[in-house]
């Protein structure tokens, strides 16, 4: 497997642990500190995350069920997924990002919220050391820090974990959305310090397909800042 070692690796965990964790974790939380971009981007991410519970919820929903959630950051997929009494681990380059996702899920409990039977993990890690079998992983708004070639590693990566489902999302490279990208449209902000990637829809659809699973629904989120292509894959 290629590794994603590399620049764009180490960018990354520096910005998710600094300048990047504050600015995140707000635009994943519930304060009014925030500006009309990152509003609409906070927004945005949650229309993708209710999009997956969706899905998840129609097919009988998770409790029980091992769940590995890749980038989870500040744990907006992660703490519902393990609330619904899924197992999860979680995990994320940022020891910020993973800290801060294991005090929201301790609040949500401390709020009220039924504890799962089993305790969500929350790691820090990068993606390629996540191991073990699960039967269903998730990785979103991820691959937008990583080229392709980074990103076709990633998806066969997180492929080797899955038992059973896949569901990944990514800003997708339209001639629309990279004219947007180009202008400095679509990725706005002083606090954004990683470069931002597009992904062709049909080279992430060939790196599912490469590691044996094949697309079974697909999803756009789409607002003024926010753009994320949600691809849920089974294996073939």
């Amino acid at each position: 497997m290629a590794s994603t070692d590399g620049d764009e690796l180490e960018a990354v965990k520096t910005y998710f642990n600094t300048e990047g964790f504050n600015r995140w974790q707000k635009i994943y939380g519930e304060t009014d500190e925030v500006n009309k971009v990152q509003l609409d981007i906070r927004q945005g991410h949650a229309q993708t995350v209710e999009k997956v519970l969706g899905w998840l919820d129609t097919e009988g929903g998770l409790a029980g069920t091992s769940v590995a959630d890749a980038g989870c950051g500040t744990g907006s997929l992660a703490i519902p997924l393990a609330l619904r009494g899924a197992a999860v681990s979680a995990s994320d380059i940022s020891a910020a990002m993973a800290g801060e996702a294991q005090k929201r899920y301790e609040a949500a409990v401390a709020a009220g919220a039924a504890a799962p039977a089993t305790p969500p993990k929350f790691e820090a890690m990068d993606l390629e050391s996540v191991t073990g079998k699960y039967h269903t992983v998730t990785c979103l708004d991820v691959m937008i820090h990583y080229p392709q070639d980074k990103a076709d590693a990633m998806i066969g990566h997180l492929a080797s974990l899955a038992e059973q489902r896949l569901i990944i999302s990514f800003a997708p490279k339209t001639p629309y959305y990279s004219v947007l990208k180009r202008i400095g449209e679509l990725f706005p902000g002083p606090s954004k310090a990683t470069r931002a990637y597009l992904h062709a829809e049909a080279d992430v659809e060939a790196s599912l397909q490469a590691a044996g699973f094949k697309v079974v629904k697909r999803e756009m989120t789409a607002t003024k800042f926010y753009f994320s292509r949600l691809l849920e894959a089974v294996k073939a």
